[in-house]
């Protein structure tokens, strides 16, 4: 089969990311999540702390939350106005993710990955998920906030990621019909969590489908 790609998305506190860098592991095969960032601003030209910056401008900006850029593909070249704008730097983030789904197989966290590549037969796209007690402990664990701090900041952090899907994509981030799977990390454990979308991967794909 051609290449397989994982593509993972996550409530703040769920452990989606380091499920994906322990299932990535497991399996022998790359994890990208931020490092898409990097590869972008070589592929464009476009300084990288643009693309860190393009979050703060697109959660700053009042119609944020209630419009869409629905991603179609294509780019802005650099001799047209918009070549820095935000929607134009997710192009090229996309461009990197089909790259890579073409080059290798490899899991893919967050980036609306799952949307860019909803044509490729070979993507397994799935929703990492916990009740917001467990996702309020973990977080308090690697942050120095206090329980209600980080409820408030896991609000406005899991706000952001489905404004975000929503606006390059029109899809709710957080429904179900959305994705492959949906697991609740509190239930499985992280350990588990792998083990099911390993398992998942062998039913669809075959069982030796990480051979």
């Amino acid at each position: 089969m051609d290449n397989l790609i994982i593509t993972i998305a996550r409530q703040y506190g769920s452990g989606g990311k380091t499920i994906g860098r322990m299932l990535a592991e497991n399996v022998g095969i790359n994890c990208y999540n931020r490092e898409i960032l990097r590869m972008a601003s070589d592929d464009s030209g476009i300084r990288e702390e643009l693309f860190n910056q393009a979050d703060e401008r697109l959660r700053n900006s009042p119609l944020f939350a209630s419009s869409t850029r629905i991603y179609r593909g294509g780019l802005i070249t650099p001799d047209k106005e918009g070549f820095v704008s935000p929607d134009n730097l997710f192009n090229y983030q996309a461009k990197i993710i089909k790259e890579l789904a073409e080059k290798e197989s490899c899991v893919i966290i967050g980036r609306c990955a799952d949307f860019v590549l909803k044509d490729n037969s070979n993507v397994i796209s799935v929703f990492i998920h916990a009740p917001q007690d467990y996702c309020i402990k973990r977080g308090m664990e690697r942050n120095s906030m206090n329980e209600k701090e980080m409820e408030r900041f896991i609000a406005k952090t899991d706000k952001y990621r489905g404004d975000f899907y929503h606006y390059y994509t029109g899809r709710i981030w957080n429904d179900a019909r959305n994705y492959d799977l949906c697991l609740d990390s509190s239930k499985l454990g992280f350990d588990k969590c792998v083990d099911a979308i390993k398992e998942y991967a062998k039913v669809r794909f075959g069982a030796n489908v990480f051979d």
